[in-house]
């Protein structure tokens, strides 16, 4: 994560980086080489109460991080991609400047500016002034020097930004020996109260233990126990709780509010989330195209945006009690039979087995999906939703109870009935990009499940795929196209065609659009109600998103640690919920209005009080 510093390396004032003084690391809270260290010292008044971290009062009014009329382009072999341009905003101390735009509009190329982590074929004018400093007229050396130290960086994943050969612990004070902050057993005290700080419990044993030993949002947190290792004066938070699950993110934006207002630091947010920003920021500067189209505070851009692009990326944000028109299904009788049910679990129990040992994920599940309707299936990671979705498709061998699909219990169905019976079952996976076969072309891509069950010859399957490239409202003419000439929402829409090919009585949809701009996700949602309606198949929708779900589901089911917590219909479960968890996860769904998520900031705080738990 940080560049290792080299004791010939020459700052801006002709001193070694490595230079400082005994006295000066021992004002920062430091541990020094010899010495007896700092960490029994009494804080002083640039240091926070814990001791570890500096609070950056010296700043002033100045901007700590400014961006002055920044221009990028990169040389490529198909020639120039302006990617920046003209861009100029700052981020203060203790303030947090939401970035934001849809992929492609320049937002991580601006933020790694500052870093100076742009490639070699970038050409770069204009000047960003870190505390001070042009960052763009800075050597190797001295950057490697400001990285960790001055300016961090969060980034979106935070398993592929630790090293997971190393421990935590020794990742941590890496960085800290570093930049001559702490070295040895210092170094060591210092990274259990960098972990206490940022809430992983029993610091000191975990410090030993490695990335894949914690959660997803313990992994974040040690990212950020990283990042303000050596105080530095601006974070970069680059999609920081994108990959997380809504009651994570929660606490890590309580997280980094509460370092923020610790250490008067600067951050700066990127994000598409306009729920994050409405949570999070105190600015907002809105990037298309590379270009600076709006800036302003959280609230005149939120509430009354004035570029057209804005005012479209915020109707475009699905929202709690704003459902989509979506068919009511019929309604399915006591008489009628079991076969009216396209998907019935009843005290379903599934299992992993690793090598012979069986490591049961899912208890008695019991529910009930009717031909043409939507069942929202939610909860955290881990919950067991993806599971209980591999079922479905026969993927996995069902240990309890019975899962009928169309009348057929899975259960006992021998595997060659259940090979001919995923005829009848379409699928949606997350990722289009990884989904799709990039050796393709999109007319083969879309007809393949007709291929595999010998239907049809060749123009009967060409007819196919464009009827449902005209479904998908995508031209015929990207039939001969390969996938990595189409945008994300085109390949997702192309997903979901292949798997509308045999005309499935069940559609199995896992977080369908949770790698899409928010614009495209609305797009793409829209055009699945209206598939929906058309073709009247049963579905289970997989998401973690309580308003797409709100939209588009006409029953939800609960899930929790492999166990159902609350189901019915989505107007009693989302708006009228019965249950603690269902509550927690509805009080940690931010929404895009500043005023509105203040007030479910308060309401959560309140609600976690009174379960006898606190936040940062």
């Amino acid at each position: 994560m940080f560049g290792k510093k080299n004791e010939n390396d020459v700052t801006a004032d002709g001193q070694g980086s490595h230079a400082a003084s005994s006295a000066d690391l021992e004002a920062r809270g430091a541990a020094v080489p010899g010495s007896s260290g700092a960490v029994g010292v009494p804080p002083g008044p640039a240091t926070s109460a814990m001791g570890v971290v500096a609070r950056h009062d010296d700043l002033g009014g100045e901007p700590v991080l400014a961006f002055r009329d920044v221009d990028v382009k990169f040389a490529t072999e198909f020639g120039e991609v302006h990617a920046v341009k003209g861009v100029t905003f700052d981020v203060k101390p203790g303030e947090v400047v939401a970035l934001v735009g849809e992929s492609g509009s320049g937002k991580s190329v601006t933020s790694a500016t500052a870093m100076g982590l742009l490639p070699g074929n970038a050409d770069v004018t204009g000047s960003v002034q870190l505390a001070g400093r042009d960052v763009l007229t800075m050597t190797p050396g001295q950057l490697r020097g400001i990285r960790g130290d001055e300016v961090a960086m969060v980034f979106q994943e935070p398993m592929t930004a630790l090293n997971p050969v190393l421990t935590v612990g020794d990742q941590l004070t890496e960085a800290l020996e570093l930049h001559g902050i702490a070295y040895g057993t210092e170094a060591d005290k210092r990274a259990v109260e960098l972990l206490t700080m940022v809430g992983i419990p029993d610091a000191a044993t975990r410090l030993k233990q490695y990335p894949h030993q914690f959660s997803g949002g313990q992994r974040q947190r040690i990212v950020i126990a990283m990042a303000i290792s050596c105080s530095p004066k601006v974070i970069i938070a680059d999609e920081p709780t994108t990959a997380l699950d809504v009651t994570v993110q929660a606490e890590i934006l309580e997280l980094l509010r509460s370092l923020k207002n610790k250490m008067n630091t600067g951050i700066l947010l990127i994000t598409h989330n306009m729920g994050v920003v409405a949570d999070m920021a105190d600015r907002v500067c809105v990037m298309l195209h590379g270009e600076l189209v709006e800036q302003g505070s959280v609230h005149q851009v939120l509430q009354h945006a004035r570029h057209p692009y804005t005012q479209k990326l915020l109707s475009a944000v699905p929202r709690l009690g704003e459902p989509l028109e979506v068919a009511e299904p019929e309604p399915v009788t006591a008489t009628q039979t079991q076969a009216r049910y396209a998907i019935e679990a009843e005290n379903l129990h599934l299992e992993y087995d690793h090598r012979g040992k069986k490591n049961r994920v899912v208890h008695d599940v019991s529910f009930q999906v009717a031909p043409g309707e939507i069942l929202g299936l939610v909860g955290e990671s881990g919950s067991g939703k993806s599971t209980i979705a591999k079922s479905v498709l026969g993927l996995l061998t069902i240990a309890e109870g019975s899962l009928r699909i169309q009348g057929h219990d899975l259960a006992t169905m021998p595997k060659a009935e259940q090979r001919a019976l995923r005829k009848n079952i379409g699928v949606v996976f997350q990722d289009p990009a990884a989904s799709l076969d990039p050796r393709f072309p999109i007319g083969d891509i879309i007809t393949e499940p007709m291929v595999v069950h010998k239907v049809g010859d060749r123009r009967s399957r060409l007819a196919r795929a464009e009827e449902l490239l005209d479904a998908v409202r995508l031209p015929r003419s990207v039939v001969n196209r390969y996938p990595h000439e189409l945008s994300g929402g085109q390949r997702q829409r192309i997903s979901i065609a292949r798997a509308l090919t045999l005309d499935p009585q069940v559609l199995i949809a896992d977080e369908p659009t949770s790698a899409l701009d928010v614009s495209v996700q609305a797009a793409v949602l829209d055009m699945f109600a209206e598939l929906q309606q058309r073709y009247e198949f049963a579905c289970l929708f997989v998401s973690h998103d309580l308003a797409v779900v709100d939209m588009l589901a006409h029953k939800v089911l609960v899930l929790k640690d492999g166990r159902q917590v609350e189901q019915g219909p989505t107007e009693e479960v989302l708006h009228r919920p019965k249950e603690e968890y269902t509550r927690r996860l509805l009080a940690a769904a931010p929404v895009p209005d500043p005023d509105q998520q203040a007030e479910r900031r308060q309401e959560r705080r309140e609600f976690l009080a009174s379960l006898g738990e606190g936040v940062y």
